[in-house]
């Protein structure tokens, strides 16, 4: 095989000439460079001869002063190009010179062809592009290797039904070519002895882009680059090169601009049909055409924007209930007579409530917090106990039809059984690389790397530590978030205690020291989130590697559990905090709780007399919001910034000179860890939808919004800003289903608690149903009711506001008592300040709460999961038949090839017997075997 570079028009010429070197092999005599490929009989005569190079080498050198570089091919423009390595000279260019000559001498052992570009050619003058191609019979090897399934017989399974009102669903639907690039066949694993029996029309387009650099980078992973009288381990693999600068990049072909179509006909231009149908954001109503995604990204990126889309088509569902949830707080706001009672001045107006700090915090009137009363109504009512029991199971739905769609997809994308076949193939270099020890393979009887049990453990115990460490430290700017809430607290009371105008009058009435707090303390959080983030990725990265996890599956799953601990931690502790924690260990006037005792001096928490679901609900929007706005700015106008000169540099250089290696090189990298983060933002968005959704109906519809947009951002950055990922096979999504499924049942046990501890719902209705006075329904009384007294004599200094803290309108000889949010016996009684009977009834009736809902929920869950069954009946079927297809179809090939052989043995002995005395009793025999 000779290499062509891009030097002189002489030296190419001469080269190109000398390309026509022929190799036999097998029976099957192969032309490589111009491909005039002899078909050969079984016998091994040529029976026919396919040219697909007609022109002579002096024309292709002609061709080549005009060609098109916008071009997948090589120079001949008849081998594809599957990869592209590209390197720069520099400083240290005689080390990296020398590991790149042994590295491509070894790849050319491999079969590979390799044709280089020069520097001089290309846009920059200093980068060199190595271009490689796989010829059948590589291909075909590591085919058989992988196992990678191909077509044998055209699928005979009758198309499902049209379902009724079908076409009420057209303006969704896109074209059968686009959403169906390939007909349906039957598929087996690829066997290279057994060719014929494969549906091979033609051998240069039978294996797709897709699967063409998956084995090229099989193979320059495991590719040495050592010389063969020194054998280095650690000298192995694309990527040891490429973290050394040796290549700069290293990356498969786009097969066209995003666009418009390639002129080459013989190019599919997928990644224009991508964009027009797929990546635009006029298309968000469309459906997504899954098959060409799997086709041109392969299965691991398909599966991932299949389980997106499927995700946002059900928050729909869930979107519209907590539409109509709100819509219910809307409608009923007159009807809340609590309200109306803390805004009434006769009754609101005439409770001195007690100060919720010490020194800087004045009394305080009841009607001061109307507002946010109001606010609460909204999202704390009769119709989010509903709510909080749809989305119980609304997640169960979701995850049961789920996995019946990814069945579907397994079937589809033939990836049922994939693991298991796959699972020793994807064993990562870097760990036969660094685990040096050799065992026995009970299975195979092979000899494979193996880290020993004492490492094993020794870096299990440092990574457990670690991750500790970082989640501890989450715990310890959670405490300083809440210090900070306790602190300011008291300067925002200070400022605001007179009227919140006095100090503010943009929005006046609007702002409270509460809702002042809240604000500020979620924005710092937020920012903290974003901080500790950013620190622990490069950590969890680190750690994950230092354990060397053996395949890739086990690499990710690893990763995976790291990162959603830490981010389940960072994300939701402060969720936590307010929804659990905040105003449920305050004491009372007199015997009040401090967070670091009482030396601190920082009181804990108190409620509004509404509770404190609103407060919950702000934090819940600023974390959720603010992240889905930071991550959109992140993946949309950050990328479309960075790259907009170059679509500039793209659209104005003439095709000629504008190579299609160099405008891929010109992209972003995808690295390995892009798609993890797209699932680790949609799966912390999941938490968010359902651990807290009792608080904030609204949030569905946010995620919805979000996710439709979401879904058209990717799809722009993998057409447009991205470099061609290298296909990668996945059978579902891994280790986020069974996070899903945590997530999910968690949901049920934390909704229910926010109810019952969070929402002021079940103290109402112990009220409504057991204390209202008169046997009227109605909620007339209950903020009296909830409220205690206390005398105001007895309050200890240190808990008294200071001197010219109180309001003008306090008047200390004719005010004597404060009430505060709790169920205590009044000052005089022979039980005073003890909780009351009332106290105990609503705690039983939270609990009760709790133990039904949570009851309820899981029961109809696991219900609902026995009822709907995780494969279809109709794939199962298909399954059966294609491994019953296969079996037959394998047995006749192997009848049909057990008489071919036996026909020319009958030949053979034909032949022979002539110049011998025949025997009728061989011919019998050789009759009865036939």
């Amino acid at each position: 095989m000779k290499r062509i570079t891009g030097k002189t028009k002489e030296a190419t010429l001469i080269e190109m000439t000398n390309t026509l070197d022929s190799q036999i092999e097998d029976g099957c005599a192969v032309l490589t460079g111009y491909r005039r490929t002899f078909q050969t009989g079984n016998n091994g005569s040529i029976n026919s001869i396919s040219d697909r190079g007609t022109q002579l080498p002096g024309h292709r050198e002609i061709d080549k002063l005009g060609q098109n570089r916008d071009s997948v091919y090589f120079r001949d423009g008849v081998r594809r190009i599957d990869f592209v390595l590209s390197y720069i000279d520099d400083k240290d260019g005689d080390k990296k010179a020398e590991r790149r000559r042994e590295f491509e001498a070894n790849l050319e052992k491999a079969g590979l062809e390799l044709e280089t570009e020069d520097k001089s050619e290309s846009d920059d003058r200093k980068t060199y592009y190595l271009k490689i191609h796989a010829p059948w019979e590589v291909l075909a090897t590591y085919a058989d290797v992988l196992k990678i399934k191909v077509p044998f017989k055209a699928s005979d399974i009758p198309k499902a039904r049209e379902v009724p009102l079908e076409w009420l669903t057209h303006p969704f639907r896109l074209p059968d070519n686009i959403m169906r690039p390939e007909p349906d066949y039957f598929t087996a694993p690829f066997d290279k002895s057994k060719v014929d029996f494969f549906l091979i029309d033609d051998k240069d387009t039978f294996f797709p882009p897709s699967t063409r650099n998956r084995i090229v980078y099989y193979i320059l992973t495991r590719c040495p680059y050592y010389k063969e009288d020194r054998i280095e381990k650690d000298k192995t693999g694309i990527k040891r090169l490429l973290n050394n600068g040796t290549y700069t990049s290293a990356y498969p072909l786009h097969d066209c601009k995003y666009w418009k179509k390639a002129q080459d006909m013989q190019c599919e231009s997928e990644r224009y049909h991508l964009y027009k149908n797929w990546a635009r954001f006029l298309c968000f109503y469309k459906e997504q055409p899954l098959n060409l995604i799997k086709k041109y990204y392969g299965e691991k990126i398909g599966i991932y924007f299949a389980w997106l889309g499927f995700y946002t088509e059900m928050l729909f569902f869930a979107a519209v209930m907590g539409v109509i949830c709100f819509v219910y707080g809307v409608l009923s706001y007159e009807d809340n007579i609590t309200s109306k009672e803390i805004c009434d001045p006769e009754i609101g107006g005439m409770i001195v409530m007690c100060p919720l700090c010490d020194k800087k915090c004045s009394y305080w009137k009841l009607n001061s917090t109307c507002l946010s009363s109001w606010q609460s109504h909204l999202f704390d009512n009769e119709g989010t106990v509903f709510f909080a029991i749809f989305m119980g199971i609304w997640v169960t739905l979701f995850l049961e039809f789920w996995k019946r769609r990814q069945a579907r997809l397994e079937y589809e994308w033939d990836l049922v059984d994939f693991e298991e076949e796959q699972q020793q193939l994807q064993i990562r270099p870097e760990y036969e690389l660094k685990c040096t020890g050799r065992r026995l393979n009970r299975i195979t009887q092979e000899m494979e790397p193996y880290l020993p049990f004492p490492s094993k453990c020794a870096r299990f115990c440092l990574s457990g530590a670690t991750v500790l460490f970082w989640t501890c430290l989450i715990v310890a700017c959670i405490m300083g978030v809440i210090a900070y809430r306790l602190a300011v607290y008291a300067a925002f009371a200070s400022v605001m205690k007179d009227s919140p105008t006095s100090k503010i009058q943009l929005v006046g009435s609007l702002i409270t020291p509460q809702l002042a707090t809240s604000v500020t303390a979620s924005c710092i959080n937020f920012v903290i989130i974003l901080i500790l983030n950013f620190l622990y990725e490069q950590v969890a990265i680190w750690i994950t590697d230092m354990e060397i996890p053996k395949t890739h599956l086990e690499y990710e799953n690893k990763l995976t559990m790291k990162m959603f601990m830490f981010q389940f931690v960072n994300y939701y502790s402060s969720c936590f905090y307010v929804a659990f924690f905040k105003g449920k260990f305050v004491g009372y006037p007199g015997n009040y709780t401090y967070m670091f005792g009482k030396w601190s001096k920082l009181r804990n928490e108190e409620c509004a007399p509404g509770g404190c679901l609103i407060e919950l609900t702000t934090q819940l929007l600023i974390v959720m919001a603010g992240k889905q706005m930071v991550g959109n700015v992140q993946e949309a106008l950050l990328p479309l910034l960075r790259n907009w000169w170059g679509s500039r540099k793209g659209r104005s250089h003439p095709e000629s000179t504008y190579s299609r290696w160099e405008q891929d090189h010109d992209l972003q990298n995808f690295s390995q860890f892009g798609l993890f983060y797209e699932y680790l933002e949609m799966v912390i968005q999941f938490g968010f939808i359902t651990l807290f959704v009792a608080s904030f109906p609204l949030a569905p519809l946010l995620a919805l919004f979000n996710n439709i947009l979401e879904v058209r951002v990717d799809a722009w950055k993998f057409t447009t800003q991205f470099r061609r990922p290298v296909a990668a096979k996945a059978r579902n999504i891994g280790a986020w289903e069974e996070i899903l499924n945590v997530v999910a049942i968690l949901s049920v046990v934390t909704n229910a608690f926010i109810m019952a501890f969070t929402s002021d719902m079940i103290p109402r209705l112990v009220y409504l149903y057991t204390y209202r006075p008169g046997r009227e329904a109605t909620m007339s009384g209950y903020i009296t009711n909830s409220l205690s007294f206390y005398n105001i004599s007895q309050i200890p200094e240190d808990n008294l506001p200071e001197a010219g803290e109180n309001p003008s309108w306090f008047n200390s000889s004719t005010i004597t008592t404060c009430r505060y949010r709790d169920y205590r016996y009044p000052p005089g009684h022979e039980n005073q300040y003890t909780h009351t009977m009332q106290f105990w009834h609503i705690l039983a009736a939270k609990l009760a709460f709790i133990i039904i809902m949570e009851h309820v929920v899981f029961v109809v869950k696991f219900f609902v999961a026995w009822l709907i069954p995780d494969v279809p009946a109709e794939v199962k079927a298909r399954i059966k038949r294609e491994r019953f297809l296969v079996q037959e179809y394998l047995h006749n090939y192997e009848v049909e090839k057990l008489k071919m052989q036996l026909s020319q043995s009958f030949c053979l002995s034909t032949e022979t017997a002539s110049l011998l005395p025949s025997s009728p009793s061989k011919h019998q025999v050789l009759t009865e075997c036939i």
